[in-house]
C-alpha cells in the first residue's frame, strides 16, 4: 500500500487514541483532522471540493446522536474521492446503537463510491449529563483498551488486504424503522440550532480559557476572562469544554433538555489525549510521524 489518508475527528480523544493505533500498525498513513479542513472550507468563498489524492482513504470519529458528527458529515460530502479506490470508517461509541454507516453510504453513492468496510468499537462514555452516568474506572478503561486492541489487529489486516468488510453495518444499526428515519432528523436539528443556550459556565470560572482552546468550532470566545458560547457560530456538540475544564465549570442547561446532572458527576477524557492533542485539529497540523 503506497500510502492512507485518515480524517479524524475528536473532541475528548477516544478517535484521536484509535486514529493514532491505526497509524502505529500501518505506518505510511497521513492522519489529517477534519476540524481544520472544514472549518478552512466554511471560509473560502467559491471552493465547491476538498481534495485527496490518496487511493486509501479512511474516517475515524465519534458517535454523536446515534450518527456520524455535523463536521463529519459535511465534510465527506465536500470531499473529493475521484483516485479513492477504498474506503473504510472507523466509528467509536459508549455501546450506542446508530446509524453513521447507512448515512455515510448514502452520500458515498451519490459520488459513485462504496464504503467498502466499517467498524465500530466501544470505548468509554464522554456524556455526563445522566444521573447513572460515572466516570470509567481505570480498570474499566484497561479492560476496553485489551479488547479494542485485539480488533484494532484485525482491522489493521483488513485495511492491509483491502478487504470487505461490512458486517458490523448491521450489526449496530437500530432495528427500528421510525428510530432511523427520527435520528437523522434530530441531527439535523441540532445542526439547525447550533447549540444557542445549551452551555454556561457557572461561579467555579477561573478564566483559564481552556473552553475556547479546545472549542472545535469556534463557538466560544473568552470575553472579560468568561467563555461566551457566541449564537452566530454553531456548535460541533463534541463536549470538549464541558470534560476539559480543569475546575467542572463548563455546564449544560437543563430548561430546554432533559434534567442535566453535570453539575454533579464527575468528566471524561482519553487518558492518553490532553487539551492540546484536541485543540491541535483547529491548526491542522498533519500527525504523520512518530506518534507517543
Amino acid at each position: 500500500m503506497s500510502g492512507m489518508d485518515i480524517y479524524y475527528f475528536s473532541g475528548t480523544g477516544n478517535s484521536l487514541h484509535i486514529a493514532k493505533e491505526i497509524k502505529k500498525r500501518i505506518p505510511e498513513t497521513s492522519l489529517i483532522p477534519i476540524v481544520n479542513l472544514i472549518n478552512k472550507h466554511l471560509k473560502v468563498k467559491n471552493q465547491e471540493t476538498i481534495k485527496t489524492s490518496k487511493e486509501v482513504v479512511g474516517f475515524v470519529f465519534p458517535i454523536h446522536r446515534m450518527t456520524f458528527p455535523i463536521p463529519v458529515k459535511k465534510f465527506i460530502k465536500k470531499l473529493d474521492l475521484k483516485s479513492t479506490r477504498y474506503i473504510f470508517a472507523i466509528a467509536t461509541r459508549a455501546g450506542t446503537q446508530h446509524i453513521a454507516f447507512n448515512e455515510i453510504k448514502k452520500i458515498l453513492r451519490k459520488k459513485g463510491k462504496n464504503l467498502n468496510s466499517c467498524f465500530t468499537l466501544n470505548m468509554a462514555c464522554n456524556d455526563p449529563r445522566n444521573k447513572d452516568w460515572h466516570p470509567t474506572t481505570n480498570e474499566e478503561i484497561t479492560k476496553l483498551e485489551s479488547e479494542i486492541q485485539i480488533k484494532l489487529d484485525l482491522i489493521q489486516k483488513i485495511i492491509i488486504n483491502q478487504e470487505n468488510s461490512r458486517k458490523e453495518d448491521s450489526d449496530s444499526a437500530p432495528s427500528n424503522y421510525m428510530l432511523k428515519h427520527l435520528v437523522p432528523l434530530g441531527m439535523a436539528f441540532a445542526e439547525y440550532t447550533g447549540a444557542k443556550d445549551y452551555f454556561y459556565a457557572n461561579s467555579k470560572c477561573i478564566g483559564c480559557g481552556t473552553c475556547e482552546k479546545v472549542c472545535l468550532s469556534g463557538k466560544i470566545k473568552m470575553i472579560d476572562k468568561k467563555p461566551v458560547w457566541q449564537r452566530n457560530v454553531k456548535c460541533y456538540f463534541c463536549y470538549a469544554c464541558l470534560n476539559y475544564c480543569p475546575v467542572k465549570a463548563i455546564q449544560i442547561k437543563s430548561k430546554l433538555y432533559m434534567k442535566s446532572y453535570t453539575e454533579e458527576n464527575e468528566r471524561y477524557s482519553h487518558p492518553y489525549a490532553t487539551a492540546n492533542d484536541i485543540a491541535e485539529q483547529k491548526s491542522g497540523r498533519k500527525l504523520s510521524s512518530v506518534l507517543n
